[in-house]
């Protein structure tokens, strides 16, 4: 999500009209930047006021997000804690999972019938 600060003119003000139109967008475009803002700034000790305010918006998507990050408060807490980050182990996963599909595009069927024909 791009900081408004560093919008065009013309986008900022057709931001700023799209936002007063739809209360609702508005309410989750604000909720969703003071997520990211804890993020950036590793303030998850603000969690739980932040969950509260969500709630007490009419926001069913944000809700279910709220939900799924109550059932484990401790581990999202320390994840917006930490500096530490497993990005890179990620990062490596991916590629692994690429090699591997990449590997199975080229098993095709006369290759295991040679293989059959040879155990035989």
């Amino acid at each position: 999500m791009t900081n408004p600060g560093h919008l065009a003119e013309t986008d900022a003000a057709e931001l700023k009209e799209i936002r007063a139109a739809c209360p609702h967008l508005d309410a989750t475009a604000r909720h969703v930047r003071d997520f990211a803002d804890m993020m950036r700034d590793l303030r998850g000790e603000e969690l739980p006021a932040w969950m509260d305010r969500v709630l007490a918006d009419d926001l069913p998507a944000l809700h279910s997000l709220v939900n799924g990050m109550k059932r484990d408060l401790d581990a999202v807490t320390a994840g917006l804690s930490t500096p530490w980050s497993s990005g890179q182990v990620e990062g490596h996963v991916t590629r692994a999972k690429l090699l591997k599909r990449m590997g199975f595009g080229r098993a095709n069927l006369d290759l295991l019938r040679r293989r059959i024909l040879l155990r035989t």
